[in-house]
C-alpha cells in the first residue's frame, strides 16, 4: 500500500480523510472509508490517491454513494449523508484553491 499523505489538520474535513485512510488500511468498511471512495476522483485531482476497498462491491455493481447511504440508514441518514459530502467537498475545494 502506498504511503499515507501528510494532511494539514487545519483544513476542515482532514479528520474525515485521516479516519477514512486508516479504515481503508485496516480493511474496514466504514462511513469514512466509503466517503473516501465517493470522493476519490476529486481527491485524486489534488494529489491524494485513495486506495480501493477490496471487500465491498465495485462501484460498477453498486455505486459507492448508495453503499454509503445504506450504511447511514437509521443515523439521520439523509442529513448526515449531505453533511459528509459537503465537508469532503470543502476539504477538496480548499486544497484546489492552494
Amino acid at each position: 500500500m502506498s504511503a499515507r499523505p501528510t494532511l494539514d489538520n487545519s483544513i476542515p474535513g482532514s479528520d474525515l480523510v485521516a479516519q477514512g485512510l486508516q479504515d481503508i488500511e485496516q480493511g474496514r468498511v466504514s462511513i469514512y472509508s466509503l466517503l473516501l471512495q465517493v470522493a476519490s476522483p476529486r481527491l485524486k485531482g489534488v494529489n491524494i490517491t485513495i486506495p480501493p476497498l477490496t471487500n465491498i462491491p465495485s462501484a460498477d455493481k453498486i455505486p459507492y454513494e448508495h453503499q454509503l447511504y445504506d450504511l447511514l440508514e437509521g443515523h439521520g441518514d439523509y442529513s448526515l449523508y449531505n453533511a459528509l459530502l459537503r465537508r469532503i467537498a470543502s476539504f477538496a475545494a480548499t486544497l484546489e484553491a492552494q
